[in-house]
């Protein structure tokens, strides 16, 4: 009873936004590799290592995009009125991103039809493009959700797109790239071997340095120009230990690399993604967006939320779904183990 009155009651909201998160984070972690190995993909300078990093998420890239229709969803049906506010002041970067995810698709799917060298190279020059898009638009947007926008009463963007470009919002978009090359880095040395792999270890080192460089710039910028983002992590002794875990997984990082242990490096960079995630969570809620020229105006999981009703029937489905996808994604990514092997099957 006390159980169902915990799950049932008035904190069916919060469930929800805790699931929200939990797939927008299972998104960021899988995609992010993804996006991570298109982003320096024209670092590989020969044909046949760019066929294996293809080859290497190629049987799990599409799979991953899932956990964004997802969350995609869980926003529409869960929080209408922010899927609604959102979408709509996020029109240019959202269309910007899905323009991006199409070129990303159309070019891994289109290089291989053609043996020329030129059609090749065009192809590559625009999947790496797209990725780094892509990459740079989740970390624009992610910027904007943390530091809140304009709106009106009616809970509708009032601000001009241009806003979207300030300084704390670049630099997230910088450091989302620098952290999703990284993880590819280490995902493509995990899959690769011989020449190929001494290269992604030589970038997966350079690709640490860029990101402690850019996280770095931007920790420093948040403290001292937006300090109230920090505000809740102050607010209890207790929620010290998420920037702890943060810091600790960054720093293992390099140190798995020079121990060549790549599974581990592998694991505490998807931590990084996630901590960074779930501390950008805790800052803004209740919020889902909040609006900066009126805290009024803002959009929160209790104004936003569909009927009590709905969260119910939506958090059973979720229940169900979700971790069939996850058993799904943890089973292509078993079968699809070890190191990748070029055959006429392959891209």
């Amino acid at each position: 009873m006390l159980l169902n009155t915990f799950i049932w009651g008035i904190d069916i909201n919060v469930w929800w936004f805790l699931i929200f998160g939990a797939v927008i984070t299972g998104y960021a972690v899988l995609d992010g590799f993804d996006l991570g190995a298109g982003a320096l993909h024209l670092f590989l300078k020969k044909e046949s290592s760019r066929r294996i990093a293809l080859n290497a998420i190629g049987p799990v890239w599409d799979g991953n995009e899932v956990w964004l229709v997802i969350g995609g969803g869980a926003l529409f049906a869960g929080f209408p009125v922010a899927y609604a506010a959102i979408f709509s002041a996020f029109y240019i970067p959202f269309m910007i991103f899905m323009v991006g995810l199409i070129w990303r698709a159309v070019s891994i799917e289109f290089r291989s039809k053609e043996p020329g060298l030129r059609w090749r190279f065009a192809w590559d020059v625009i999947y790496s493009f797209a990725c780094i898009v892509i990459a740079l638009s989740l970390g624009l947007m992610l910027g904007n959700v943390a530091l809140g926008v304009p709106l009106n009463a009616q809970h509708e963007f009032s601000g001009n797109w241009l806003s979207f470009f300030n300084p704390f919002s670049v630099m997230v978009a910088v450091t989302t790239l620098a952290l999703f090359m990284l993880h590819g880095a280490i995902y493509l040395a995990m899959k690769t071997e011989n020449r190929l792999y001494t290269k992604l270890s030589l970038l997966a080192k350079s690709f640490t340095v860029f990101f402690l460089v850019s996280f770095g710039i931007t920790t420093m910028y948040t403290l001292l120009y937006i300090p109230h983002l920090s505000d809740t992590i102050r607010s209890s002794p207790a929620y010290f230990t998420l920037p702890l875990i943060m810091f600790l997984s960054i720093a293992n990082i390099p140190r798995q690399l020079n121990k060549g242990k790549w599974r581990y490096a592998f694991i505490s960079s998807s931590i990084t993604i996630a901590s960074l995630l779930i501390m950008v969570a805790l800052e803004v809620f209740p919020n889902l967006l909040f609006a900066t020229n009126n805290a009024a105006n803002s959009i929160t999981v209790a104004n936003a939320a569909s009927s009590a009703t709905t969260m119910k029937t939506l958090l059973l489905i979720a229940g169900i779904g979700t971790p069939l996808v996850g058993v799904y994604t943890v089973f292509v990514f078993w079968t699809f183990k070890g190191k990748v092997k070029l055959d006429e099957t392959s891209y």
